[in-house]
């Protein structure tokens, strides 16, 4: 029988060089930098700090300090940590996580705590997990692609609104736009089938938790080396109340309204091109081919 535990590694030199990338933007970057730095200099890191209030230049920051540094430590949320996600799969740097954003959901699926002390001491512990990656046409994403409702709920979510209600701000975002939801035809593909759905929400996930905690998959994994995709297959929008506290354990699969496929290779078409939502932030469109990495990268875990 396959072993379902995580493999880990435990990779790190005496007193390591750590590029620590802060996005000043997220929900407790600015308020808790200076604790960040301190928490790492008391633990024996030497500390190189590159602070940023746009994201899409961290890719860039990180090439620059390769050969400098032993490890990447990211403070913001899941958006900031998409937006490097690339250059870490490049320069296969590990990967340290300070969760100082505002859903902070691959934290979540990998057991990291909102205590920036203890996500401090997680990356000292020096233990480490390869993880998976999601793909979605060339761009990456740990926890979630999705299109169509949580697109609309992405629209509404503001940096003011996020800084404001914090992770309340997607409940609210959600209630804003459930109502106005209709639903759209798609076909979804897998190299053995082929599904032609009316749905409001179509979700391919590869970590477990998106959204600010509400799972893709009761079961899923980052590490499963599988794709996990739902199919929110409902005509009106008051059909989704029942389903709600399902769809936070991600038991919602189990729904007779509901689709679920697993696989590494998805495909998803429509008749015009429809946003598509990685990690929170609108990255891509449809027509949509989804592929999985596994152990894609190397991440420092409890």
């Amino acid at each position: 029988m396959k072993n379902s535990l995580p493999q880990l590694e435990r990779v790190l030199p005496i007193s390591p060089n750590a590029l620590l990338l802060v996005n000043l933007h997220s929900r407790k970057g600015r308020e808790f930098l200076a604790t960040a730095v301190y928490c790492l200099q008391t633990l024996g890191f030497n500390v190189i700090q590159e602070s940023t209030s746009t994201p899409k230049h961290l890719g860039e920051v990180i090439h620059k300090y390769q050969k400098q540094v032993d490890l990447v430590i990211i403070g913001g949320g899941d958006g900031t940590l998409n937006a490097a996600v690339d250059a870490i799969v490049e320069t296969q740097l590990p990967l340290g996580i300070l969760p100082l954003g505002t859903a902070n959901d691959l934290a979540r699926t990998l057991g990291i705590p909102n205590s920036l002390p203890e996500a401090c001491q997680i990356i000292a512990a020096g233990q480490l997990q390869r993880i998976d990656l999601g793909r979605v046409n060339g761009k990456y994403f740990f926890n979630v692609a999705s299109l169509g409702l949580s697109v609309n709920i992405t629209q509404k979510l503001t940096r003011e609104v996020k800084r404001r209600w914090g992770i309340f701000a997607y409940a609210a975002a959600a209630f804003q736009v459930v109502w106005k939801s209709r639903p759209f035809r798609a076909e979804i593909r897998t190299p053995s089938e082929s599904f032609r759905v009316k749905t409001v929400q179509i979700a391919v996930g590869n970590g477990r938790y998106y959204g600010g905690g509400m799972a893709v998959f009761h079961d899923a994994r980052i590490d499963d080396q599988r794709l996990d995709l739902y199919s929110l297959e409902i005509d009106h929008w008051w059909q989704m109340i029942p389903l709600l506290p399902a769809i936070r354990q991600g038991r919602h699969i189990h729904w007779r309204e509901v689709r679920a496929i697993q696989g590494q290779e998805i495909e998803i078409y429509t008749r015009k091109p429809y946003p598509i939502n990685t990690d929170g932030e609108i990255t891509t469109s449809t027509p949509a081919v989804f592929s999985l990495m596994p152990r894609a990268i190397s991440v420092f875990v409890p």
